[in-house]
């Protein structure tokens, strides 16, 4: 009987979670700067500090306000390897969480043109 309602009721690899690495994977693919977050964490809301400090274009996806957060984190740890948030991308590249962002964004020269490089900053913000 266990084993019934085990197979009925847990989670296996489906279309579901295909669906959300695809979803996820859009998100990455159609964004310059692409961060998976959650509300309420604070190395999260550092790293839109660090963003909003240079005047960067970022799409942020809340996962703990979306119903499938948790199948897009899954498929976050599937693509990155890395379950925690923020979970960071620029130019469609994995930057990690906030602390690698941080030595990202502590070369503020380097940091502002790889952004202006991928279209999240403009020439005159600079």
């Amino acid at each position: 009987m266990s084993f019934i309602f085990r197979r009925l009721f847990s989670s296996t690899p489906s279309a579901m979670s295909e669906a959300a690495q695809t979803k996820a994977q859009k998100l990455i693919d159609e964004n310059a700067v692409m961060v998976f977050s959650k509300s309420y964490c604070p190395y999260c809301n550092n790293t839109k500090r660090i963003l909003d400090s240079v005047d960067a274009k970022y799409r942020v996806y809340e996962l703990n306000q979306e119903s499938d957060g948790d199948d897009i984190q899954a498929a976050l740890l599937k693509i990155t390897g890395q379950r925690t948030v923020p979970n960071v991308f620029i130019g469609q590249k994995h930057i990690g969480g906030n602390s690698d962002l941080e030595k990202v964004a502590s070369n503020t020269q380097q940091f502002q043109e790889r952004l202006r490089e991928v279209g999240a900053i403009g020439k005159d913000e600079l």
